[in-house]
């Protein structure tokens, strides 16, 4: 399995980004593909996850309508999309995109349910 994680970099406070991650080697009628961040010296977070099949998307309490989650592509090889608006010097973080199969509802935003990881891109919003 394969995950690579682009689209980072340096945006004003206010503006967008749109990450993108290539996931392959997979096939994924049973995945879920979450985002997560992970700023200096805190945890990871859980920002938002997508159901391959079935599209059903979940989100972090503090996203508060700012990003959409997204996915292209059939198997495969699918592309996961984390459109980010409105972007806060708090967003600041190295962003993952992670996979696994079978995740049941309440471990959707957990970082340790998910075996599979892409590399980070980092996103910095200045103020």
């Amino acid at each position: 399995v394969q995950l690579q994680a682009s689209g980072g970099g340096l945006v004003q406070a206010g503006g967008s980004l749109r990450l993108s991650c290539a996931v392959s080697g997979r096939t994924f009628s049973q995945s879920t593909i979450g985002w997560f961040r992970q700023a200096p010296g805190k945890e990871r977070e859980f920002v938002a996850a997508i159901r391959w099949a079935s599209r059903h998307t979940y989100y972090g309490d503090f996203v508060k309508g700012r990003f959409t989650i997204s996915r292209d592509g059939a198997q495969p090889r699918t592309t996961i999309n984390l459109q980010m608006n409105s972007l806060e010097p708090d967003d600041t973080a190295l962003y993952y995109c992670a996979v696994d199969d079978h995740l049941i509802l309440s471990s959707i935003r957990q970082a340790k349910e998910y075996g599979y990881w892409g590399q980070g891109t980092l996103v910095t919003v200045s103020s």
